[in-house]
């Protein structure tokens, strides 16, 4: 396997169905499956869920699944490298390389047709 781990934590959904847990636990996974309709049983990814859903695909319009894989790319990548997180200080999960200086001209970036954007400062032009 490429991600290294101990557990994973899954649902009781059918996609999971026959020798799926074997497998995994073959690899050396302990597989620990969450209560039935017990969504705070997993409250992390169900968040995750909400945040995505309400900031993202309530607002567009999918037409298949190479879109939807490529609207989510932009959401994640937006998510984690360039929107500041509260319970982060601010900061982004995956730290950017801005430059550190006298704030000059603000650029907009935008993904997504424009539903998210994310503003950085270019540095200050300093006279020599």
């Amino acid at each position: 396997m490429g991600i290294e781990a101990n557990f994973l934590i899954r649902d009781n959904d059918a996609k999971f169905g026959g020798a799926s847990d074997l497998m995994l636990e073959y690899e050396g996974l302990t597989v620990i499956r969450t209560p039935i309709r017990a969504p705070l049983a997993n409250s992390h990814i169900e968040r995750q869920n909400g945040s995505v859903r309400r900031e993202c695909l309530d607002w567009i319009l999918i037409t298949n699944r190479r879109h939807l894989e490529r609207v989510l790319a932009e959401w994640f990548a937006h998510y984690n490298e360039e929107r500041p997180h509260r319970a982060l200080k601010l900061k982004t999960p995956i730290a950017r390389s801005d430059p550190v200086g006298p704030a000059g001209v603000v650029e907009c970036h935008a993904r997504l047709g424009g539903l998210l954007r994310s503003y950085s400062a270019k540095p200050a032009l300093v006279a020599a």
